[in-house]
């Protein structure tokens, strides 16, 4: 659970987003933040991308994920079992409906 002494700006909420934690007043995750700094992204470039976002927020949420990295890898590892089994299931509905149109 985050510390709200800790990280001001991390919830996690039942209910809300899965009771994941994510940055207050926002349904953004700390798993988004984290993951758009794997792509290369800076601190900066999602407050571009985001303006509603503060630098503090964003900062939180990197700490968050330092101090939990079992967490928010278990969501990515959670995310890549889903998107296994639903990438190949939304493929053949594709399909099917292309051969509906010709």
């Amino acid at each position: 659970m985050a510390d709200p002494m800790k990280y001001s700006s991390i919830l996690q909420v039942p209910g809300v987003c899965g009771g994941r934690p994510i940055i207050a007043g926002t349904r953004m995750s700390v798993k988004a933040i984290v993951g758009w700094t794997r792509l290369g992204l800076t601190p900066e470039e999602i407050i571009d991308e985001y303006p509603q976002l503060s630098a503090a927020q964003v900062a939180d949420a990197l700490a968050y994920y330092t101090d939990h990295p079992e967490e928010i890898e278990a969501e990515f590892a959670e995310e890549k079992r889903y998107l296994k089994i639903e990438f190949p299931r939304l493929q053949a509905m594709i399909a099917a409906q292309r051969q509906q149109q010709d």
